[in-house]
């Protein structure tokens, strides 16, 4: 008679926080679809306003999200990166429950922005996977990770615009706020923790310390702004995706449903690609895979802007989707390599930082061309801004095989430093 052998601890952590971050996915992309229509019940009519305060509310929360991110981080490496991921998912749960009390646009931006102050949930899971993570399974393990966010993608819009045609718009908040309560809970009970010793040096490291090592090293510095670059071209159409919907379908009925299912390809094809993403990113070249993946983004929303009925967009969403799955859990996977595990937490906060940086002016942008120049010239604006983004990648990014420091020879662009950790 056999056994199963006991899973590691890291494999153990990171299947628990991928069902924690799957369960907050579905709960966050549920209002997603909707949120231009439950800007209109608050009372925001002419359809130029409607786009503008849908990329400035989809933007809310990453105002304050982009200073804290990397304090939330250093704090992490201080006092434990799984306090922080209970603290992101009910930070989360109680923000999503005052957005559902929302009595005007003004109080719904608040609500977001107070989301984006004291949440923070995929930062944080990502760097206590990372941190707990042998260096040479870090893509498998990002890539993992990607794959909650992108099946929560698809549930979570199917499921929302389900609810929201059958129940309305604003219980579907409350519903949101109970998911992230069960993920929070999962973490608190089923995560272990097991902080290391810290090196010898861990005591000079500090929050300014880790914005040096970062900036001082060629190859994180570029992966940032990748990052940054990428995400916003990725996120332009996205808070106004609804209306789009909208304009080649103007059949009302079940509207928030359809919208919600077209909304959801890119994420089931992210949960698709993500594997075959990762294995080639712990053993291909990284230059050459974000090429393929950026490019194939540009291509797919430049050509959703040619589509006339709202059924040819589900293709190129497909396409989109499972190029996207090879964009950020390649160029956060590179960063941790990059990077000394004393300063692992605090270096992808900062990388977060950029990612969330993006998550503002990129739906903010969007926002301000649909209303300015109209929702297909976004699909086209977006498309370029993608390929911006590979030739910034191809001119300036430091190319990365095999794994990082821990204890290894530096890769190229690593600072002197990362094997001791040290630095001020």
């Amino acid at each position: 008679m056999t056994f199963a052998r006991p899973l590691e601890p890291w494999r153990r952590t990171l299947y628990v926080i991928w069902l924690a971050q799957f369960i907050a996915m579905v709960g966050m992309s549920l209002v997603v679809p909707f949120l231009p229509f439950y800007i209109r019940d608050l009372g925001v009519t002419r359809e130029e306003d409607v786009a503008l305060w849908s990329g400035i509310v989809f933007s809310g929360p990453f105002l304050f999200s982009f200073f804290l991110t990397p304090i939330w981080g250093y704090l992490g490496d201080r006092y434990g990166r799984k306090l922080m991921v209970v603290r992101a998912i009910f930070g989360l749960a109680i923000s999503q429950a005052l957005i559902g009390f929302s009595q005007s646009v003004e109080m719904l931006l608040f609500f977001r922005m107070l989301q984006g102050a004291i949440s923070g949930f995929i930062a944080s899971a990502l760097a206590l996977v990372s941190a707990t993570t042998p260096s040479e399974k870090s893509g498998y393990a990002i890539s993992i990770l990607q794959a909650a966010i992108a099946s929560g993608n698809v549930v979570g819009p199917l499921l929302g615009g389900t609810l929201a045609d059958a129940m309305g718009y604003r219980p579907v908040f409350f519903i949101v706020a109970g998911f992230c309560t069960v993920a929070g809970i999962l973490v608190v009970t089923l995560v272990h923790e097991e902080r290391q010793p810290s090196p010898r040096g861990a005591a000079r490291t500090s929050l300014v310390g880790n914005f040096r090592y970062a900036y001082s090293s060629r190859s994180i510095r570029h992966a940032l702004m990748t990052i940054f670059l990428a995400q916003m071209g990725v996120l332009m159409l996205q808070p106004i995706f609804a209306l789009y919907v909208e304009m080649l379908e103007p059949n009302e009925a079940y509207l928030a449903t359809i919208a919600g299912a077209v909304f959801a390809v890119p994420g089931l094809f992210m949960v698709i690609g993500s594997p075959w993403w990762g294995q080639r990113n712990d053993k291909k070249s990284y230059k050459k895979n974000l090429t393929l993946a950026l490019s194939g983004t540009a291509a797919a929303y430049i050509a959703q802007g040619f589509c006339t009925d709202v059924f040819q967009l589900i293709p190129f969403r497909a396409l989109q989707g499972f190029c996207m799955a090879g964009m950020l859990p390649a160029l956060f996977s590179y960063v941790s390599k990059n990077t000394a595990l004393i300063r692992r937490g605090g270096v992808m906060g900062i990388a977060s930082s950029f990612q969330v940086l993006a998550n503002m002016i990129g739906p903010t942008g969007g926002g301000l061309v649909a209303a300015g120049l109209g929702l297909r010239e976004t699909c086209f604006i977006a498309g370029g801004v993608l390929l911006v983004t590979v030739v910034y990648l191809r001119v300036f990014f430091v190319d990365l095989l095999g794994a990082g420091p821990a204890g290894e020879p530096p890769q190229p662009g690593l600072p002197r430093e990362a094997l001791s950790g040290t630095g001020s």
